[in-house]
């Protein structure tokens, strides 16, 4: 067997299926950028929604550094993708969008960001929260651009220790949150997945928020083919039927 066999048989060997009946109703989506749910994991999240769950959005930028279109100001570009991403986010059942307004292209994983964080972490009460890796893929860097890192490390350190910490960003005891403990972290984009969701129900519904990002998309038919066939390789890897779409996640369980 090739070794893109002997990977596919190990995969679906080693990744559970994603089950709505697991017991968690509130899910907290940290991502870097407008559009970064929708092109990584719109699909999960569309299958979130649909089964009752509650999901919020947590935007660390305003996705100003994004586009090609330099007769745009900055300040008109963080509006646009705010209005693009809330369309997004309505395609697949998310109404409640948090920005919190870092500055896009320069994201790092400060104690400010992971205190911002930590304050919708205790706003939510997630018992999920799904964020980028922090650890760069040297097989695939376009899945590690430095704000995704610097936002998937926050993310974590908001997790563990931060949000259940009561001591850890005393401020946000003054403003009446008090801690909150996670007690699951699904990192996207990253290696060695050990949980699938099928989204061979949702991929249309991932297709249509994505295409809302009109600034950030040229070439339509292609981003949509290209999500269908990354979406297939996945659903392959799980050990799903042929023709089937996932997404895959690294999960790990905190006490």
């Amino acid at each position: 067997m090739d070794t893109a066999g002997r990977r596919e048989r190990a995969l679906s060997d080693v990744v559970d299926q994603w089950s709505p009946d697991d017991g968690v109703r509130r899910v907290l989506m940290v991502t870097a950028h407008p559009d970064d749910v929708d092109f990584g994991t719109a699909g999960t999240v569309a299958a979130f929604t649909k089964a009752g769950l509650e999901v919020t959005y947590c935007i660390a930028t305003n996705g100003e550094a994004g586009g090609s279109d330099r007769s745009l100001s900055r300040s008109d570009m963080a509006a646009l993708r705010q209005s693009e991403q809330r369309a997004a986010a309505a395609e697949v059942g998310v109404t409640d969008l948090r920005f919190l307004g870092h500055p896009d292209g320069r994201l790092q994983p400060t104690i400010e960001l992971r205190r911002d964080i930590s304050r919708v972490i205790r706003q939510v009460k997630p018992e999920r929260v799904v964020a980028p890796s922090p650890e760069r893929r040297w097989d695939f860097i376009f899945a590690s651009h430095p704000d995704h890192l610097a936002a998937g490390e926050a993310a974590v350190c908001a997790v563990y220790p931060d949000a259940r910490n009561p001591f850890a960003h005393p401020e946000l005891l003054s403003e009446g949150l008090e801690p909150w403990t996670v007690h699951e972290l699904w990192i996207t984009s990253g290696t060695d997945p050990t949980v699938a969701v099928d989204t061979s129900s949702t991929i249309e519904r991932k297709i249509a928020a994505l295409l809302c990002h009109k600034s950030q998309i040229d070439d339509p038919d292609t981003v949509a083919r290209r999500v269908t066939d990354g979406g297939r390789a996945s659903g392959a890897l799980a050990g799903l039927p042929e023709g089937a779409t996932a997404e895959l996640f690294r999960v790990t369980r905190i006490p």
